[in-house]
């Protein structure tokens, strides 16, 4: 595990950071002895997970809509 000083770390977070990714955590030592380590944050749940979108539209609504689409187009 790689260790950064208070002032390397702040001067090149991004690299910081990338080095978090790769090794899993980093340790930051401030001048007064304390030491934080700095991990990346584990993603939970699914990239494809989407909010809904309420547009007060009814079910039967929508498959009439899908019906004159077909008629129409079909």
């Amino acid at each position: 595990m790689m260790e950064f000083t208070f002032s390397q770390a702040r001067q090149n977070l991004a690299a910081v950071l990338e080095q978090a990714t790769r090794d899993g955590e980093v340790r930051i030592r401030r001048l007064d002895g304390r030491v934080f380590i700095l991990r990346p944050q584990i993603p939970t749940g699914s990239p494809l997970d989407v909010g809904t979108v309420d547009l007060g539209v009814t079910t039967g609504e929508i498959v009439e809509m899908i019906r004159e689409g077909r008629e129409r187009y079909g």
